[in-house]
């Protein structure tokens, strides 16, 4: 997806303690709840498609938590016994502490942080852990027994799966990295598998996405093959059964999405990637239906070589009053096109198929819950996008849920040093944030164009981080446009201010709260926001475009030229596009080791003691609302939205109710 996290970066808003829209808080970590307005009104076959597609959602969660790490499950489902077993004294801080590191296996969907992919220090005992067990029957655990050993290593030995994703320059980062996309095989040994398999497909112009839904593995001879996610092969029994919640969708949709859907069945049943890029056309050509809805192996952040997609589920229906910027925007799309920055033969000569629209998420599943993009555009492949279009979204009541947890914190405060920045973002900082991710989102993920010859993958592990740079530039860039104006869309250039002066803040300093001392930035959308702010402070010098500022010991950063900030953003683009459009990997690789990756230790100590004193938890995600269905003569006649606020207790429904995998894959 291709997904801006602008909005969520701003969450150093954290929530007064009271707010009701927090239900629970941990480590660096809150949980929220959100609304789902105007599903009440929906017709019932729409509410009955929502809910069979929600089911669907939930039933890959599994599918993820194995991807992420092999030993996710046996580690989850241990203290999962544990915790509802558990007979001793739960007011020890052992038990606190154990109860803690479950929430955060929970909320990262495994045993590394779900930003920072380091692995969890676990903050209680192994001798803690083993004498709870043994305070348990072992029948409660089943076939667990057997992987005890297995658990405790991956709890308690610092050496052994240390981190999800290893993104350093130099590292073989297949032996590096402990997701579970690769088993045995090194890093030149995956490249060179699938360079051979697109060799053999010859000059394809519309080439599968190779390996985005199998895990590669070198057997005990040396044979290199794919264990491909479909029914019937690697990951069945929770395909199954998302596949049974998909067919009984289908059943309730009309046209064009019943044949969509069906497209998807038909992929998931065959694990065809050809398949998967007739529904993905089918998916972005439907632009009439009102629910929708994403469900699938998408994204490949967590891939290392940015080629394996995580499970993700996403449903949704349009908030129609909220569409009109991004009708706006969509309608425009040529115009921003032929008036970027880039250069001309890398623009599209014509645009196709840009659709945007505001929605109202109904349910997050996979890689998308607990913590969830803001926004989404999709599909990924590069030749789709060109021949087809792209469908853009932002998630409003997402956004507004954020906006209502994030108040009175005194972070504008503590780090926007000048008053009329904190006047701007007070008065248009959401305004610029939802533009932004408009932006990005609809326009920017599917701007541009590839040079002949390039077919999209040549960036390797350097590609999500440029991917998401191109777009935020595209949105900064424009975000400054007078267009923007014309269009009726903002009321004047201090739009623009309040979002590049939070995004510059941002980019060189807030975020730096979010990761452990000692560490550098690791994160693609996290390396996109420091590649961009440092960028333009080191190209802006010479006229104090950007400012840092000592006063009363602490550390600001300023901005003092908007204008001139946003001609940075343009120059910027068009860098960024060209190593894109021409595959420039060294180029690539170059801009990002020297801006984004290095972080230095005395301001990350810095940022990291004055945000914490505020008591701001940096990290947000959801519990989702529930659906249940009202019936009358064994028909459903209605369907009814609830909202759960015990963050520990829907996991607990999730893992007893939607759990399909066995422990080891």
């Amino acid at each position: 997806m291709a997904f801006s996290l602008l909005a969520l970066a701003s969450c150093g808003k954290a929530p007064q303690r009271e707010t009701p829209w927090i239900v629970d808080r941990f480590d660096d970590i809150k949980v929220i709840r959100y609304e789902v307005p105007g599903f009440a009104e929906l017709p019932l076959e729409e509410k009955k498609l929502v809910y069979y597609l929600a089911e669907a959602a939930k039933c890959g969660r599994d599918i993820l938590f194995d991807q992420n790490c092999a030993v996710n499950l046996p580690v989850r489902r241990t203290l999962e016994v544990v915790y509802e077993n558990y007979a001793g004294d739960r007011t020890t801080e052992e038990w606190k502490a154990l109860e803690k590191y479950l929430k955060k296996v929970w909320f990262a969907n495994g045993i590394h942080h779900h930003y920072s992919n380091d692995k969890f220090t676990p903050e209680f005992s192994e001798v803690f852990l083993l004498e709870a067990i043994e305070s348990i029957p072992e029948e409660k655990f089943g076939e667990l027994n057997a992987l005890r050993e297995a658990v405790c290593v991956a709890i308690f030995d610092p050496k052994a799966y240390p981190t999800r994703l290893n993104q350093r320059d130099g590292d073989d980062l297949l032996l590096t990295s402990y997701s579970n996309y690769y088993h045995g095989v090194r890093q030149a040994e995956a490249e060179k598998f699938y360079a051979d398999m697109a060799a053999a497909a010859g000059n394809d112009p519309e080439p599968i996405s190779y390996g985005l839904n199998s895990q590669l593995v070198k057997d005990e001879k040396g044979r290199i093959y794919e264990r491909t996610w479909k029914i019937g092969g690697m990951y069945s029994p929770a395909i199954e059964r998302i596949v049974y919640w998909l067919e009984k969708a289908q059943e309730v949709a009309a046209e064009p999405q019943k044949s969509t859907i069906a497209a998807l069945v038909e992929y998931y049943k065959t694990g065809d990637l050809k398949r998967f890029d007739d529904y993905n056309i089918r998916w972005v050509k439907d632009t009439v239906s009102n629910v929708d809805f994403v469900n699938g192996f998408i994204e490949d952040y967590g891939d290392p070589l940015g080629r394996k997609a995580s499970w993700e589920a996403n449903v949704n229906f349009m908030d129609k009053a909220a569409c009109h910027r991004t009708e706006v925007i969509s309608e425009n799309a040529q115009w921003f096109e032929d008036n970027s920055p880039v250069a001309p033969e890398y623009k599209k000569a014509k645009v196709k198929g840009v659709s945007a629209k505001v929605i109202t998420v109904a349910m997050l599943g996979g890689d998308c819950y607990p913590a969830t993009p803001i926004g989404i555009n999709l599909p990924n492949a590069d030749w789709i996008r060109k021949e087809y279009g792209s469908k853009s979204v932002t998630i409003d009541n997402i956004t507004y849920a954020y906006d209502k947890a994030a108040h009175g914190n005194g972070f504008d405060e503590e780090f926007v040093l000048r008053a009329e920045d904190r006047e701007r973002m007070d008065q248009y900082g959401k305004l610029a944030d939802d533009l932004h991710t408009d932006l990005h989102e609809c326009l920017g993920h599917g701007s541009g164009q590839l040079a002949p010859g390039v077919k999209g993958g040549e960036l390797k592990s350097y590609g999500s981080t440029l991917e998401e740079a191109r777009a935020d530039l595209f949105g900064l860039y424009y975000l400054g446009d007078p267009k923007m104006v014309e269009l009726g869309l903002v009321p004047s250039f201090d739009v623009a201010k309040a979002g590049y002066a939070h995004y510059i803040m941002n980019g060189l300093m807030t975020q730096l709260a979010r990761i452990e001392p000692g560490k550098n930035v690791e994160e693609s959308h996290m390396r996109n926001r420091k590649l961009i702010a440092e960028w333009c402070y080191e190209r802006g010098k010479e006229d104090n475009v950007i400012e840092w500022v000592e006063e009363n010991g602490k550390t600001y950063v300023v901005v003092n030229d908007f204008e001139k900030l946003r001609a940075l953003f343009g120059e910027m683009l068009r860098e960024v596009q060209r190593i894109k459009s021409e595959g420039d990997y060294e180029a690539g690789r170059a801009l990002v080791e020297q801006y984004a990756v290095a972080v230095d230790p005395a301001l990350h100590q810095e940022v990291r003691e004055r945000y914490y004193a505020l008591g701001i938890e940096p990290y947000g995600g959801f519990v989702n609302p529930e659906y249940e269905v009202v019936e009358k003569d064994g028909e459903i006649v209605d369907v009814k939205v609830v909202y759960p606020a015990n963050y520990v207790e829907q996991m607990l429904d999730y893992s007893k109710n939607y759990s399909f995998l066995p422990n080891v894959n």
